[in-house]
């Protein structure tokens, strides 16, 4: 299933997880490989039979890799990137390393085994996990890895969905462990543009409201984090589409994935072309924003004023 998303100037297709068959999982980071082996393969003007021929394997082998149903190994794709005609050493390790990334995803047993239902989340929370950086977009909340466990449980009882207790402090457990990612020896690089709107929303009361603007100081105290405010005054923007994430999984932004939240399910790009267009959106986003020390500026006046 597609769907399209239009930003100024740009229209971007995104696609939703194929459905693999029975026994067989895909993964974002195995799709996002597969279909950088597809182009490679297009690009070359080759088909799936002769590339099975490259490696000693069947077709079906091959598509299922280009897929993302299986793990990659690096001599099979070491041989395809050859038979393509790929003489990029640098693009190739960054192959080499999205595949064994994948193949560490399918293999770990993370702290969020069990503590979500949904199969998206679990997924996401796994990426997040084994991502560098991430640029985070949010137009009306505060996002995830800033909030305060008031925040979330107040968003979570306004949500029609969470009835049970036990769900709603399990969730806010989540949001809490996913946290620690920001510290340690290697931290996850986290760069966030917040609209205005959501310094203002008033969610859980001016005490919980007072408390989140403490912790978004808080947090801009972290070296590894970069956080800008777009404020009201700016009008329309290039990201008033709605929020998005990107993830980077090496220092080259070629293994980026972007994460986009619909209504009732999460959406993923995992091209090439849709993530550098989300790149360039976010940047533009960035650009029109208030500089990190004006952002602490006014959210210390609205944390004041609460």
């Amino acid at each position: 299933m597609l769907d399209r998303v239009t930003g100024v100037g740009h229209t971007v297709t995104m696609t939703r997880p194929t459905q693999p068959r029975q026994g067989q999982v895909s993964t974002v980071l195995a799709r996002r490989l597969g279909g950088e082996l597809l182009r490679l393969r297009d690009t070359a003007g080759k088909t799936q039979q002769q590339a099975a021929e490259s490696i000693n394997a069947t077709g079906t082998k091959v598509v299922k890799m280009e897929r993302g149903w299986v793990p990659m190994r690096d001599p099979d794709i070491r041989v395809l990137c050859e038979f393509y005609g790929l003489d990029d050493t640098k693009a190739l390790a960054r192959l080499l390393d999205l595949a064994r990334l994948d193949r560490e995803r399918r293999k770990a047993k993370g702290w969020w085994r069990g503590t979500v239902d949904s199969g998206a989340m679990a997924e996401y929370l796994a990426m997040e996990d084994a991502a560098t950086r991430i640029r985070s977009w949010q137009s009306s909340l505060i996002p995830g890895l800033f909030q305060i466990p008031e925040y979330t449980r107040a968003l979570c009882v306004a949500n029609a969905a969470w009835e049970d207790p036990d769900d709603i402090e399990r969730d806010v457990e989540v949001k809490q462990k996913r946290q620690v990612r920001l510290l340690g020896e290697r931290p996850l690089q986290l760069h966030a543009v917040i609209w205005e709107a959501a310094l203002r929303q008033e969610i859980g009361g001016p005490h919980t409201r007072r408390a989140q603007l403490e912790r978004l100081l808080e947090v801009t105290e972290l070296p590894n984090v970069r956080l800008q405010v777009l404020p009201f005054r700016t009008g329309a923007h290039p990201c008033i589409s709605g929020p998005f994430s990107i993830l980077s999984f090496a220092e080259d932004d070629a293994l980026d994935v972007v994460q986009s939240d619909g209504l009732t399910d999460m959406v993923w790009v995992e091209n090439e072309a849709g993530s550098s267009t989300y790149g360039d959106l976010f940047d533009r986003t960035s650009r029109l924003s208030l500089a990190p020390r004006d952002s602490v500026t006014l959210i210390d006046s609205l944390r004041k004023e609460t």
